[in-house]
């Protein structure tokens, strides 16, 4: 329970008229005679109201928000920031919460660092007329998955709010709070922009079935994890009806969130879809969310998710040489050298075993593709001429023609798969140059991985969350193809953007997509997401270094490596067969 001293009170002061933008209007949030009496000695924060009608995240919106400053902030040092959805039922100063007033008292207390509270309320696109309702966007703005929201707080309100404040801008000292769909609008944001916010206060958290939401627990057992204190709170008879169970969900997320290692608290009430618990709690729930400020929050602490069976504590992705606008697929060789194409210069590149980047190979350059070959050799294939090439250093053979490849893999006698999205084909080479078609039946084929063991060749499908799996025969042939590995999709994406892919040697399968690198176990299963660097997505995938345990990722912009605890698998050495996966 909440220390009796501190009493949920009420204020406000106008702030001054210069720190309002122009088509802002400022309004008092007036103390009630209750509130000015719990007071107490703490001293009074001002709290300013505003109008923000320039969205161009959120076109034709039209929202009220407030703007809490405390008493102790004096512009010499950048404040903590607070946002709050459905921001009036938070600054009412006849509602439940009362926010400001509780904000007064713990910085008061030296229980929470010095904050600045913004208020927001969910955007209205108003009525063309009056025989028309306007548009309310709040489903929309709150319970969407993805990064939309994120950019209309990071790109729009705040920014405006730092015209006049000295706001912090590290995640460390920003929170995010809210009820209901506004607890999951602030837990979207955190999720998708830890970097700018790593406090999350849920209550009554809209986990469930309306866009997508239901999908988080999943999620967060299968991503790896990110730097997130959560608060979360509900009752046992909040709603259960069309979209879900918000009881039932909320000990999801809970759940979801202790098993990957989060730094989160829960309090369960008996009360329903409202804030009467959630609001008499809240000194409690703020006080542990600021607790130790600011040292830094934990990551992963005792998870016990798949994906930290490969991610090496302590080592991020870095990046790798300059720019480059790598093209098609990489692949290491015996060595652990890396190779890789850029389409912008037609060089390749080859980065040696400890991850320095080398000069371009001479004579060697298309642009496209590139494998190893059983002797060693460069296999390269020329998108331009369709044509497949075989470098060996001094000298260049063209090994086939027609064949206009996008990705290759070899296999330990020689053989080549190539694919062809768009003539949507898969090409095998022998080892003679003969070409033929092996498989016709994919929209899309771009990605192409053998099994550590070789029996199998996984194709995977930008435009489809399935990877597709074929039975490699003694000649090659492929059969008894189907959609195999099922993808997650990224929020904002129709498909899920699968291109290359990489193996190791316990056979799980690494996919480049847009919602990070998932990879599968053998049964088709994605155990696990591992995040790309902020701001990148990864076309293809290759396991390189003197121990194959470096993961490299190629962006249309850029090359990176993290280290790992996995061990790749070159597929022009001898097959190896893997454990069999737990059914």
């Amino acid at each position: 329970m909440p220390d009796r001293r501190v009493r949920i009170v009420l204020l406000t002061l106008l702030v001054p008229l210069s720190a309002r933008a122009p088509d802002q209007t400022a309004d008092v949030v007036r103390r009630s005679a209750q509130g000015s009496t719990v007071q107490g000695d703490a001293p009074r924060g001002t709290v300013t109201k505003y109008r923000w009608t320039r969205s161009t995240v959120f076109p034709g919106t039209e929202r009220d928000y407030w703007v809490y400053v405390p008493a102790q902030y004096d512009g010499t040092q950048p404040a903590c920031v607070m946002v709050f959805q459905d921001g009036t039922n938070y600054v009412d100063p006849a509602g439940a919460w009362k926010v400001p007033a509780v904000f007064d008292r713990l910085i008061y207390d030296k229980q929470m660092p010095v904050t600045i509270g913004v208020f927001i309320n969910p955007g209205v696109v108003p009525a063309a007329s009056a025989d028309a309702l306007p548009r309310f966007n709040r489903s929309f703005e709150y319970d969407a998955l993805g990064d939309r929201y994120a950019r209309f707080l990071l790109d729009e309100i705040l920014p405006e709010v730092g015209k006049h404040y000295r706001l912090a801008a590290d995640g460390n000292s920003r929170a995010i709070a809210g009820a209901s769909s506004g607890a999951i609008a602030a837990f979207t944001v955190a999720w998708e922009r830890p970097d700018a916010f790593r406090r999350v206060l849920s209550t009554i958290g809209t986990y469930v079935g309306l866009r997508g939401g239901e999908d988080y627990a999943t999620l967060v057992r299968k991503t790896e994890p990110k730097p997130l204190r959560l608060f979360l709170e509900d009752g046992n008879q909040d709603l259960n009806i069309y979209g879900g169970d918000w009881w039932l969900a909320n000990q999801a997320m809970a759940s979801a969130l202790q098993f990957a290692g989060y730094e989160v608290r829960h309090e369960w009430g008996e009360g329903g879809h409202d804030s009467k618990h959630g609001a008499s709690i809240l000194p409690e729930m703020l006080r542990w969310l600021w607790r130790d400020y600011p040292a830094a929050i934990v990551t992963g602490a005792g998870s016990k998710q798949p994906v930290m069976d490969v991610l090496m504590e302590g080592e991020p992705w870095r990046r790798v040489g300059g720019e480059y606008s790598v093209s098609a697929g990489a692949a290491a060789n015996g060595e652990g050298e890396v190779f890789f194409a850029d389409a912008r210069s037609g060089n390749i590149y080859r980065v040696n075993a400890s991850g320095d980047p080398q000069a371009a190979l001479s004579g060697v350059g298309t642009g496209g593709p590139v494998a190893i070959s059983p002797r060693g050799d460069l296999v390269v294939a020329d998108p331009a001429a369709h044509r497949i090439v075989v470098s060996n250093g001094t000298k260049r053979t063209v090994l086939a023609k027609g064949v206009p490849a996008h990705d290759l893999a070899v296999t330990a006698t020689g053989r080549i798969y190539a694919s062809d999205p768009q003539a949507h084909k898969i090409w095998l080479i022998d080892e003679a140059g003969r070409t033929r078609v092996v498989a016709t039946d994919l929209a899309q084929p771009t990605g192409v991985q053998l099994t550590p063991d070789q029996s199998l060749l996984y194709v995977s499908d930008p435009h489809e969350r399935l990877v597709y799996s074929y039975q490699v025969q003694a000649d090659g042939s492929l059969a008894h193809g189907q959609p195999y590995c099922y993808l997650h999709v990224g929020a904002n994406d129709a498909f899920s953007g699968a291109d290359g892919m990489a193996v190791d040697t316990l056979g799980r399968l690494y996919v480049a997509t847009t919602l990070g690198i998932q990879f599968c176990d053998q049964a088709g299963r994605v155990n696990g997401v591992i995040s790309t660097p902020a701001g990148v997505t990864f076309d293809h995938l290759a396991f390189g270094g003197r121990s194959l345990d470096a993961l490299y990722g190629f962006s249309k912009g850029a090359v990176f490596k993290r280290l790992t605890k996995a061990t790749g698998v070159l597929s022009f050495r001898q097959p190896i067969k893997p454990p069999p996966p737990r059914l």
